[in-house]
């Protein structure tokens, strides 16, 4: 398969691009890095990432910022980096992507656990995170073609305790080589619509 990776040099995704590597061909795509560059919080990048891509079998998304502070203190500027990079970015890698897309092809997403196991300052990874939810869920049924989305939802890598830890107190965290068979499951298997929780469960 021929699979595009948006953000394939940062911690997930280099873990992500060395397990499919191994039986797949990785477009490597990064907003400075990779064979090819994008802005996934414009439109007109994620344009033009396509027609200079051509055809692809999968994508996997697992770049997107969003901001982390206090509640009190959030400014709507502080919400859009999650809304317009996370959360727009992937849904406009998805439906620009639609366009580009080989039949029987996959969508991969990323996500998080702060909207089902919420930390302090976490407000905009929550918000950013359920809404992505929903969207894949609700995608599988309209994307047509034998396409299927399904998104995977890391805990808390052990490669990023040193920059995410002190954001998780109590967080059992897990190797991201571990993390990246989620992607393998979502693109080189038949499910669609899934939320692939890597390393915590849903409480409920």
């Amino acid at each position: 398969m021929r699979i595009v990776l948006v953000g394939s040099t940062g911690i997930v995704g280099s873990a992500v691009a060395a397990e499919l590597g191994k039986r797949h061909d990785i477009v490597a795509v990064g907003r400075t890095s990779g064979s090819f560059h994008v802005d996934i919080a414009e439109p007109n990048s994620v344009d033009e990432l396509f027609d200079n891509i051509g055809g692809f079998d999968a994508l996997i998304c697992t770049a997107g910022a969003v901001h982390y502070a206090p509640l009190d203190q959030f400014t709507n500027e502080q919400f859009e980096i999650g809304l317009r990079g996370k959360l727009m970015g992937q849904v406009n890698l998805t439906v620009r992507g639609l366009k580009h897309i080989r039949d029987n092809g996959s969508f991969t997403l990323t996500s998080g656990l702060t909207n089902e196991d919420p930390i302090r300052q976490g407000s905009s990874s929550a918000l950013v995170n359920g809404a992505l939810e929903g969207f894949v869920r609700n995608a599988a049924i309209e994307l047509g073609r034998g396409v299927r989305i399904n998104l995977v939802s890391p805990t808390l890598v052990q490669e990023s305790v040193h920059l995410y830890g002190e954001y998780f107190p109590g967080t059992v965290s897990m190797p991201v080589s571990e993390v990246a068979l989620g992607y393998a499951k979502s693109v080189e298997g038949g499910q669609t619509g899934r939320v692939y929780r890597m390393g915590w469960v849903k409480d409920g």
